[in-house]
C-alpha cells in the first residue's frame, strides 16, 4: 500500500512540554516517516496535540498503534476496575454514565495522576478524543516529571536514590482525590520515586499526589515530608503545559514521564472524550 506524504510539522506549546502537531489528517494512514516524526516529536515534547480532527473510533486506534499496542479495557465500565479484561479497546471519560458503553463517570476536579500506576505495567500512553467540551473548564494539566527531577538539587537526588513508594487507586470509592483509607483488596503496587524512561534514558520523577501513598520502609512523617516536597515541586506552574480543549482535539501524552489532572468544570455541562491507551512493554526501572 502507498501513502501520499503529509507534511508534519511541530510547533511548542509550552516551556513545560506540548507540541502541537500541523499538517496532519488523522483519517489518512501515516507512512514510515511521518510515523518515525511522531514518534521522535513525542519524546522530545511529551505531549502531542492535533486539533481540528473528525475521527472515529478506527482512526484514533490507528493512531495508537504507531506507538505500540492498545491496552484492553479491564471489566464492566472503566479500565480502572480490578477484576476482569474484556476485549474493548474504548473507554468513555464522561460526567454522564451510559450503559450501552464501557464508561467512567467523573466530575469537576481531579488531582495528578498516572494513569494505572497502581499497577506493575502502567501505560506507556493515554489518548483522548473530544468529542463534548464545556465552555469553561474541564482543562487537562500535564506536569513534565523529567522537568521536575533534573531541577533538584544533587542532595535530593541522592536522597531518593532506591526509594520506592505505594501507588493505589481505588475507583469505586474515590475516582478524584486523594484517599483517606486504603482498601487492602484495592490495585496497589510499589514503584520506585525516580524512572528512567525506556527510550531516552532520561529520568523523572515517578510520583503523584493522587496516587502516592506512603514510602516503602520509612517512617510516615518523613515520608510524607519528601512525597509533600515532589508533589510541590512537580505542580510548579514552571513544570505544567495546560490544555484547554476544543471539539475534534486529539491529544497523546507519555505517561511514563508525566502526570495530568483535570480543572474544575460545571458538572451539568456535557464532557465527553474517547479515551484509548497504550501497552509499555518495558516494567518501570
Amino acid at each position: 500500500m502507498s501513502f501520499k506524504k503529509q507534511k508534519i510539522q511541530f510547533s511548542r506549546l509550552s516551556q513545560a512540554g506540548g507540541a502541537l502537531i500541523e499538517g496532519i489528517d488523522l483519517k489518512k494512514p501515516l507512512g514510515c516517516e511521518e510515523a518515525e516524526a511522531l514518534r521522535l516529536a513525542w519524546t522530545e515534547h511529551l505531549v502531542l496535540v492535533a486539533r481540528n480532527q473528525i475521527i472515529d473510533e478506527e482512526d484514533q486506534e490507528r493512531f495508537c498503534q504507531l506507538f505500540g499496542e492498545l491496552a484492553g479495557l479491564h471489566s464492566k465500565v472503566s479500565s480502572e476496575t480490578p477484576k476482569g479484561k474484556s476485549g474493548a479497546k474504548v473507554l468513555w471519560v464522561a460526567n454522564i454514565d451510559n450503559p450501552t458503553r464501557p464508561t467512567a463517570v467523573q466530575r469537576g476536579e481531579m488531582m495528578f495522576h498516572i494513569d494505572q500506576c497502581y499497577t506493575e505495567y502502567p501505560s506507556k500512553a493515554s489518548t483522548l478524543y473530544a468529542v463534548n467540551i464545556p465552555k469553561i473548564g474541564g482543562n487537562t494539566r500535564f506536569s513534565n516529571l523529567q522537568k521536575a527531577y533534573e531541577e533538584l538539587s544533587d542532595d535530593w537526588k541522592n536522597r531518593l536514590k532506591g526509594l520506592r513508594a505505594l501507588n493505589y487507586f481505588d475507583y469505586r470509592s474515590n475516582a478524584t482525590t486523594r484517599p483517606k483509607k486504603i482498601d487492602p483488596d484495592a490495585p496497589q503496587y510499589f514503584h520506585p520515586l525516580v524512572r528512567t524512561h525506556s527510550v531516552s534514558g532520561q529520568k523523572s520523577l515517578f510520583v503523584n499526589r493522587q496516587m502516592t501513598i506512603y514510602i516503602e520502609g520509612m517512617e510516615r512523617s518523613e515520608s510524607d515530608e519528601i512525597l509533600g516536597f515532589l508533589f510541590n515541586r512537580m505542580e510548579d506552574p514552571d513544570n505544567i503545559y495546560e490544555h484547554i480543549w476544543q471539539v475534534g482535539d486529539l491529544v497523546l501524552w507519555d505517561n511514563r514521564c508525566t502526570a495530568h489532572a483535570r480543572t474544575y468544570y460545571d458538572p451539568e455541562e456535557a464532557r465527553l472524550l474517547r479515551r484509548m491507551t497504550v501497552v509499555d512493554e518495558c516494567p518501570v526501572i
